[in-house]
């Protein structure tokens, strides 16, 4: 490859979870220490990152036809230099090196704090992957949160040690590792310097974090939410993604104890049916997984819970996944999230028998999500009528309209002399499937 102009602007484009979005702030934030500037809207950029997921299906395909279109018709000159981040390039880093001679560098997500020297070189015109996993090195290189927003993530965990058979977590970001104590302590209290009234601390499996407080205690998550709970400025404080195997005590406390900690439980079973969680290995039952939610709503009654599903797992049958259905009519999820199985190359579920049809699993899929649809609409309607406070996020489509949460999560609209990061206590007078419509009290 032949040396490049250095890029003057950036774009960063990320795909999936909420930590890909934290790992592409991070990114951002790295290359304006470098002197680069985001590209506005509508503008081209001089370098693109593609933060790859690959929970999505076909996610590596997906990827060589964004990298199509960002240099069809295009000359080395005006095309974008690209880079690919995140766990597409973790898993397929030397192959999207091979089939897309456009890329310039392929950095997974444990290294790319590194993405400024890859991109020195880049600019050499040498092409770079890095894709190696140090345990928690690219924390301590990653610079001073300078984001300004009424809400941030805070990656406190990463990475995972329960092996599903149907997930490349653990290729792709490695072994559980919890970043310490102090770090994150200090990371929140930027956060908050900078504006954020609301932190959202995440993990694959965030409630597995662990550490020692101050004193030289050893904590749980609990702990750490107490301690977050302390700054001052911090008003709410949510976590995601949570495993039925890793809470604790504790944590179920934390519910009924800490006011910043909202009323909202992200939990996810995947199955309502035992045969089929084992062969996922999701190491939990449907019967402890109901017991838990029991436990969080003795604790906290109006707990808005979410989840997500898998359906079609190789060797469901329908009447496995008529458990499923069961599962929901009897928690009645907030919101949830579904989703087709889709194999996952290196996997143990890819290479199982029994995979299912994809007519059938488009069939259970719209089955699934018509009673999560309808169990969400009923929770925003029985918010109808309530005063809550709502933190105003954004501006809304129209003149004066303005977007927010409510506690349990819903996105709520309404118009008012307000500012993004206010807190507004807001009249909640007509609820939809997915928002709810609001009127102003008073604001903090």
């Amino acid at each position: 490859m032949k040396p490049q102009t250095p890029p003057k602007t950036y774009r960063v484009k990320s795909f999936g979870c909420q930590m890909n979005v934290y790992d592409g702030e991070r990114m951002g934030e790295l290359l304006n220490e470098q002197g680069l500037s985001q590209a506005r809207e509508g503008e081209d950029a001089d370098l693109v990152v593609l933060n790859t997921c690959h929970i999505r299906e076909k996610a590596a395909e997906k990827i060589y036809s964004d990298i199509g279109r960002l240099t069809k018709g295009k000359t080395q000159k005006k095309a974008p230099m690209i880079a690919v981040a995140g766990c597409v390039a973790q898993a397929e880093g030397e192959e999207i090196m091979a089939r897309a001679p456009a890329v310039s560098m392929v950095v997974g997500p444990q290294a790319y704090h590194r993405l400024p020297n890859m991109l020195d070189k880049a600019v050499q015109g040498e092409r770079a992957t890095d894709t190696d996993m140090p345990a928690i090195a690219k924390f301590d290189s990653l610079p001073v949160r300078k984001r300004r927003s009424p809400t941030a993530f805070l990656t406190v965990q990463e990475g995972c040690d329960k092996f599903c058979t149907y997930c490349v977590v653990p290729y792709t970001r490695g072994a559980e590792i919890s970043r310490p104590f102090s770090d994150l302590i200090g990371e929140a209290r930027k956060l908050i310097e900078t504006g954020a009234r609301e932190i959202t601390l995440l993990g694959q499996n965030v409630n597995a974090w662990s550490g020692e407080d101050e004193a030289g205690r050893a904590v749980g998550l609990a702990g750490l939410i107490h301690a977050l709970a302390r700054l001052d400025g911090l008003e709410r404080i949510r976590y995601t993604t949570s495993h039925p195997n890793d809470m604790d005590d504790a944590l179920i406390a934390a519910h009924g104890e800490v006011e910043q900690l909202m009323p909202y439980l992200h939990l996810p079973v995947q199955s309502g049916n035992d045969r089929v969680l084992k062969a996922m290995n999701r190491s939990h039952k449907v019967e402890n997984y109901l017991r838990l939610l029991e436990r969080f709503r003795a604790v906290r009654p109006d707990i808005a819970l979410s989840g997500d599903f898998i359906v079609g797992f190789p060797g469901e049958t329908e009447a496995e996944f008529e458990d499923t259905l069961k599962l929901v009519d009897e928690v009645r999820y907030a919101q949830a999230y579904s989703f087709k199985y889709s194999p996952r190359p290196g996997t143990p579920a890819a290479t199982m028998d029994g995979q299912i049809a994809k007519e059938v699993m488009d069939d259970r899929l719209q089955r699934l999500q018509a009673r999560i649809d309808r169990d969400q609409f009923a929770f925003n309607k029985s918010k109808a009528g309530q005063t809550t406070s709502v933190l105003v996020e954004r501006k809304g489509k129209h003149p004066g309209q303005w977007l927010g949460k409510s506690p349990w999560l819903q996105s709520v609209w309404f118009e008012g002399n307000v500012a993004i990061g206010d807190m507004v206590e807001v009249n909640l007078v007509e609820a939809g499937p997915n928002s709810l419509r609001g009127e102003i009290g008073g604001t903090s």
